[in-house]
């Protein structure tokens, strides 16, 4: 089975502060004390990177690890993590820099501001295959806001609901504004070159959008698709979940290119679907699993959960014989349940505090880890 998975790693996001709730930046002196830990421009969130799996087996420890390690540093300061992708509870109008001589950082800050101040989760998924990779590109493009539903996590901002279930999506600036739905790499590759050639990329990272390809050096040498668009997803198995979601439908597309590679399957021109994607990105991020979504295929309205319980009976077959339907059981319980937001908004509807929520969640998100870490040394 493992020949045919592809390798799985993540880039973790996280903001750092004292129980209360309130943010403290310490990402300078985390990355000094502790070198796998990576900043941000802002102070105040910081960054791990897991290194690429095949196995879900060793995915979990791999993301787990690195949290204890921050958590010690944390915890003789007296400060934890927080499980929200926004600056929840205030602050949102000062940006505090984690490396004020670094002048892409100085650029970051000038032109955006504290929109890009959040939290998220980006999965990575190997692909050496170039035809492949920019065919596995189209389609999660097309389907990204059905996982940005899944893991919404960001319903407030400065103490207050947003009326948004992932206001980190709404306000981060996605760069450049309009990007093509790309045919080939050689298209890809043109592209970049212009939008650096004009300026409106800064570098080859410069292109923030909810997937793109990634490598040892991009344009020209990919790798691997990078999903950008998820909220924080601080429950492990639930990000494996989505995870095992995504390569499923990859691993399908690899089997049936014609019927799953929008540019081949839809009804849509490519210009149709770059814009039936970043609308469909909106309104998930706007309503999370009750947004009426548009259907690649067609065009067809669909309501987001709808479409998920859809393509999880169509993945069914394939994960029953990879072995990889037990990954998918907490996408159901989200799809019953609600996800992070919607819990969090339901329970400031029925009269919780947002502090108090915040609060509850950041000592929740510490206990759930702890019971992870002795689940797994069992299992080890």
């Amino acid at each position: 089975m493992s020949k045919e998975l592809f390798l799985k790693g993540f880039e973790v996001e996280l903001f750092t502060g004292r129980a209360t709730g309130e943010h403290v930046g310490v990402a300078s002196a985390v990355t000094e004390a502790l070198p796998d830990f990576v900043k941000e421009p802002d102070n105040r969130n910081l960054e791990y990177i897991t290194a690429p799996e095949l196995q879900y087996a060793h995915l979990k420890e791999a993301l787990l690890a690195p949290r204890r390690i921050l958590r010690d540093w944390l915890v003789a300061r007296q400060l934890t993590l927080f499980p929200f992708s926004t600056l929840s509870l205030g602050e949102s109008q000062k940006f505090v820099r984690s490396d004020p001589s670094n002048s892409y950082h100085n650029f970051i800050e000038n032109t955006y501001g504290t929109r890009v101040v959040t939290a998220s989760i980006h999965i990575n998924l190997g692909i050496e295959d170039l035809d492949l990779l920019f065919s596995a590109l189209r389609l999660v493009r097309c389907e990204a806001s059905l996982l940005l539903a899944l893991s919404a996590s960001s319903p407030f901002l400065d103490g207050v609901p947003t009326g948004a279930h992932s206001q980190r999506w709404l306000q981060f600036p996605l760069t450049p504004q309009d990007v093509p739905f790309f045919l080939d790499h050689s298209h890809y590759v043109q592209w970049v070159e212009a939008q650096l050639a004009s300026g409106l990329m800064k570098n080859e990272r410069h292109l923030w959008t909810s997937v793109r390809p990634n490598g040892p050096n991009r344009p020209y040498t990919l790798n691997r698709i990078e999903l950008r668009i998820c909220d924080l997803i601080t429950n492990c198995d639930l990000l494996l979940a989505i995870t095992a979601f995504l390569e499923l439908r990859v691993l399908s597309l690899l089997n049936q290119p014609n019927t799953l590679d929008p540019l081949a399957a839809s009804q849509l021109t490519p210009n149709e679907l770059a814009t039936l994607s970043d609308s469909n990105d909106s309104s998930a991020a706007q309503m999370s699993l009750d947004a009426t979504l548009q259907n690649w295929s067609n065009g067809q309205a669909i309501v987001c959960r709808d479409w998920i319980k859809q393509l999880l009976e169509e993945l069914k077959p394939l994960a029953i014989e990879m072995g990889m339907v037990q990954h998918l059981d907490p996408i159901n319980i989200v799809l019953d349940e609600g996800n992070q937001a919607m819990k969090w908004l339901k329970a400031h509807t029925e009269g919780k505090k947002i502090q108090t929520i915040c609060q509850e969640s950041i000592t929740a998100m510490e206990s759930e880890e702890l019971e992870a870490t002795k689940a797994e040394a069992i299992l080890g």
